[in-house]
């Protein structure tokens, strides 16, 4: 019994010693925030209401919403998405790709 315990240990050993040898190896890329999207973009500041969005910016490609309390609304153009609430700027995201 003893002898069939320590071939099952020293089997169980050397299975686990091979396992790491086969993992795969990749680069990491790291892009700093700021280095990403497109930099040259013109997207719609914090505070500015949804008229002068559309005044300055044009219509919309789509819109979503309002959802939730405080109603959130969402403008996506080509390259940015803009989220209002109620009817003020509160975030403008470039996107990515």
């Amino acid at each position: 019994m003893k002898t069939i315990t320590a071939a099952v240990c020293a089997l169980s050993l050397s299975f686990g010693a091979g396992v790491g040898l086969n993992t795969a190896k990749a680069e990491e890329v790291k892009v700093p925030v700021a280095q990403q999207g497109q930099q040259d973009i013109q997207v719609p500041k914090r505070g500015v209401s949804k008229s002068h969005v559309e005044q300055k910016f044009g219509t919309p490609n789509n819109v979503e919403g309002p959802v939730g309390d405080p109603p959130i609304t969402k403008w996506v153009y080509n390259g940015y998405t803009v989220y209002f609430e109620y009817d003020h700027v509160i975030h403008s995201v470039i996107h990515h790709g």
